[in-house]
């Protein structure tokens, strides 16, 4: 554990990209296993590497967002614009989820689904208001635990958040027969 905190202090970029780019890419191919009862590889190596690199830079500005919200509800809470109670504990990890799942949520969303079509060669919107519902049934919930953990293991958690929701979407997905 102690190798993990210290290659996340120092490399809190890089580290972050890794987390991603691997758990984030297989929370899909989980979600696509499950969804077709199929295992293999369902892209190609290039569509592969170029969804670890949508994934990796995903997770750095994921890591600007989460230190960007703290900062942004700390300043609430120090305008009297939020209650002091939620500067701390339980309170300051909802008020940093609900923030970072309202205000940065959808536009993080809108950026993953535009990596995706550009990978595809196409231009589809379909479904993302599936997705931002997520924010709110999933990511609240998940980002409250995950704010409630020390600094250096927030990255990682809400990596492996991902993987998570994929395994719930591919379960809770109509069933594509098998090809």
């Amino acid at each position: 554990m102690e190798w993990y905190l210290a290659w996340v202090k120092d490399n809190p970029l890089f580290s972050a990209a890794i987390q991603f780019g691997l758990l984030g890419t297989l929370g899909e191919l989980v979600s696509h296993w499950l969804r077709s009862k199929k295992f293999g590889m369902p892209f190609s190596n290039a569509l592969l590497a170029g969804k670890i690199a949508a994934w990796a830079l995903l997770g750095i500005v994921i890591k600007y967002g989460f230190a960007g919200m703290k900062g942004f509800v700390l300043a609430l809470v120090e305008h009297n614009l939020l209650p002091e109670a939620c500067g701390e504990g339980f309170l300051l990890a909802f008020s940093l989820s609900v923030a970072t799942n309202i205000f940065f949520g959808p536009q993080m969303m809108f950026f993953h689904r535009l990596e995706d079509n550009l990978l595809a060669w196409k231009l589809d919107f379909t479904g993302i208001q599936k997705a931002w519902w997520t924010l709110l049934w999933f990511w609240i919930p998940a980002h409250t635990i995950t704010f409630m953990l020390p600094k250096d293991f927030q990255i990682g958690l809400a990596a492996v958040w991902s993987v998570a929701l994929g395994v719930i979407l591919g379960l809770s997905a109509p069933k594509k027969k098998p090809e």
